[in-house]
């Protein structure tokens, strides 16, 4: 057998994108193993990582049931309609951005009936007119679903406020907090969330190819024969785990040992709380070197997470996003184009294995861009 060789060139770039992430070296190594799908090893790990999901987000074992599902976080966010939503349900979606929307799109495609709150991206729900929405569809809506950090701005809705709501009228809570577990600190039973989704790729920092759900036990018992979908079915996953450990369908095996490694890594640093401090450090220091230069942030400062920063587009004749992306690429820096409907925006995420010494480089690299570029903005 011939050495293997890397390929000529081949270089980590630093991600600041919403995730992919930016991992670290011992993530990756976690990878260089092959474990079969049904070895007590590779069982034990699906375990640990179930009980430490729970961990983080507050949760008694026995009132809530951690379930990893294949595929990316989108695939877990289905996976919750589809088959936790009774056929004659009624869903309540809030939106002010993409995923929101995403969810929206969802539902019409499995057939589930929906009532729509859409919002402005940069505005957060109005938590009367939710709340009045309920009470005039007391005993229709059946379940409601929100972002918890919409990653199309960065915005972070108000949960909690909106979790009080729903338990007011006994509706089940959904939360898509793909872009926030893990380094916005959360509980979901205070928040009264029925199911909170996220993914292996984001705060946790591990590598992309599956998502999971943290459900309430209670409200997942209840939808026994409510399923759209066999492979998406979120009861049978986890009748499956409990019985023997077991994926139904083939799990990513290396997937999930480097998310394993990855969860060890952020109780290292301290949990929520000492990821929490480090990204915001990052959003920090990003935001001060951008106004700086003269850039402007999209939302307003008491809206902004720090998770990801929109920024708008500097009016300048010189100005050209596309360009702009390739020059910092060349550096091997990898920001993230917008997904703003009415402002042009391009977005800077602070998560990942990123540091203050990481960010002061792009902002470096700005920098010379800007001044390839012509681009003087001004402060």
């Amino acid at each position: 057998m011939k050495t293997e060789r890397r390929i000529p060139g081949w270089k980590d770039k630093v991600l600041f994108t919403p995730g992919p992430l930016s991992t670290s070296r011992t993530v990756k190594q976690a990878m260089q193993r092959d474990l079969g799908s049904r070895d007590f090893e590779f069982v034990s790990v699906v375990q640990s990582i179930r009980d430490r999901l729970l961990d983080l987000a507050g949760a008694r074992p026995g009132d809530y049931e951690a379930v990893p599902m294949q595929g990316s976080g989108t695939f877990s966010v289905e996976s919750v309609f589809s088959s936790c939503v009774p056929f004659d349900g009624k869903v309540l979606i809030i939106v002010n951005g993409a995923y929101g929307q995403r969810m929206a799109k969802m539902c019409q495609v499995l057939r589930i009936d929906t009532e729509v709150l859409e919002y402005p991206e940069d505005v957060l729900p109005d938590l009367k007119e939710v709340e009045r929405t309920l009470k005039q569809m007391e005993g229709v809506i059946t379940h409601v679903a929100i972002v918890h950090c919409e990653t199309t701005t960065g915005i972070i809705n108000p949960i909690q406020k909106v979790g009080m709501l729903c338990k007011a009228v006994n509706a089940r809570y959904i939360v898509d907090a793909m872009s926030s577990f893990g380094a916005v600190p959360l509980n979901v039973g205070a928040a009264h969330i029925d199911y909170l989704i996220s993914s292996a790729n984001k705060c946790i920092e591990g590598v992309p190819g599956f998502g999971f759900v943290i459900a309430r036990h209670e409200a997942l018992l209840e939808t026994q024969g409510c399923a759209r979908s066999l492979s998406l079915n979120l009861l049978d996953q986890w009748k499956g785990l409990e019985s023997n450990g077991q994926f139904r369908f083939t799990p990513p095996t290396h997937v999930l040992l480097a998310f394993h490694q990855a969860l060890l890594e952020l109780e290292a640093e301290g949990g929520v709380e000492g990821r929490a401090a480090r990204y915001y450090k990052n959003y920090q220091t990003l935001v001060n070197g951008m106004r700086a230069m003269g850039f402007k942030e999209y939302l307003k400062p008491e809206l902004q997470g720090y998770v990801i920063t929109s920024f708008l587009y500097p009016e300048h004749p010189k100005w050209s996003f596309e360009e702009f992306y390739k020059r910092l690429n060349d550096r091997d820096q990898v920001i993230y184009p917008g997904k703003v409907s009415n402002a042009d925006c391009f977005r800077i995420g602070n998560i990942g294995r990123l540091c203050e010494a990481d960010v002061k480089g792009l902002l470096a690299a700005i920098r010379e861009v800007m001044d390839e570029m012509g681009l003087a903005l001004g402060a």
